[in-house]
């Protein structure tokens, strides 16, 4: 059985998402989720994805003129 932080969640509906606690409390925890960014497509770039393509990529002065 998963089990939901409602401490973490209550802070993040309340204090992220500034909604009310009336609000918070008639959501679904899935539509919570879902408001936080959860399944709602693939992870953001963390920084070293980031650093890996700057270093295969690498901004230049040169640029090919095509």
């Amino acid at each position: 059985m998963t089990r939901f932080d409602w401490p973490g969640l209550m802070r993040a509906g309340l204090l992220g998402l500034r909604l009310r606690p009336d609000q918070f409390w008639a959501l679904t925890p899935a539509e919570l989720l879902l408001m936080l960014g959860h399944g709602s497509g693939p992870a953001p770039m963390a920084r070293d994805r980031l650093n890996e393509l700057a270093r295969a990529f690498p901004d230049t002065k040169e640029r090919s003129e095509t």
